[in-house]
């Protein structure tokens, strides 16, 4: 469960469309609020959980996605994003179908990050399931075509016990290791990686350990990605 601390009637915040799952989410996890230095707010789509969304993506889905980012909007929400970034499937649709700016996936930062790293380098993507990124994700949020090197968690253990098959005890050190594990075989293969972006939601409480494995290589995740969307909506001067 999220816990869901609302910003006080007025306030702006970031509206966070949370798939409908019960695995632990700790600081650094998108669907934990702490994890933010600023207001979000969460708003579940029920029956959207990892089998209908990464392991056979259900795109009559997306009614209920828009009609929970639509609510958001409506209390308030100067931009949303989601907890999967899987969801690039759906982000022409949601930022068509809402009135505020949708930040569907940390993929979204795959352009920033290789216009950062010069032309002759590759973004690297480690993703919750390698399996399960297609062409149709890439292609959604506009970066099939850019040079990209993926990695995925398929084969770790605890990683895909907790987070793609519903554990509901997470142990946080094993996963830390599985995390700088794959990183490392990513940089190995292919040496001419030069920034890395979390696809996962649940990889961020892992990006430090993300970058020194990657020998210090710039990390993107979904929090980047949030953060970012916030400093849109507040700025600290004026």
């Amino acid at each position: 469960m999220v816990k869901n601390d609302a910003p006080p009637p007025g306030s702006p915040f970031v509206g966070i469309i949370m798939l409908d799952t019960v695995f632990p989410r700790i600081i650094g996890d998108v669907g934990n609020p702490a994890t933010f230095g600023f207001p979000v707010r969460y708003k579940t789509v029920a029956g959207a959980g990892v089998d209908r969304i990464v392991l056979n993506p259900d795109r009559t889905l997306i009614k209920p996605f828009i009609r929970a980012g639509r609510e958001l909007s409506r209390e308030g929400a100067g931009a949303i994003s989601t907890s999967c970034g899987f969801l690039a499937l759906f982000q022409r649709e949601l930022s068509h179908a809402l009135d505020v700016p949708v930040f569907s996936s940390s993929l979204l930062q795959v352009p920033l990050a290789a216009s950062v790293i010069g032309k002759d380098r590759k973004v690297g993507i480690i993703t919750a399931r390698k399996a399960s990124l297609t062409d149709h994700h890439l292609a959604a949020v506009g970066i099939e075509n850019y040079p990209l090197a993926i990695a995925g968690m398929d084969d770790s253990r605890e990683f895909s016990a907790v987070f793609i098959h519903g554990k509901q005890r997470l142990d946080q050190a094993q996963c830390q290791k599985e995390v700088a594990a794959v990183t490392a075989r990513l940089v190995q293969d292919h040496p001419d990686v030069g920034a890395i972006v979390l696809e996962c939601t649940n990889l961020p409480p892992y990006a430090a350990a993300v970058r020194r494995a990657a020998g210090g290589l710039p990390v993107f995740d979904i929090t980047t990605l949030v953060g970012y969307a916030w400093s849109i909506l507040n700025r600290p001067w004026g």
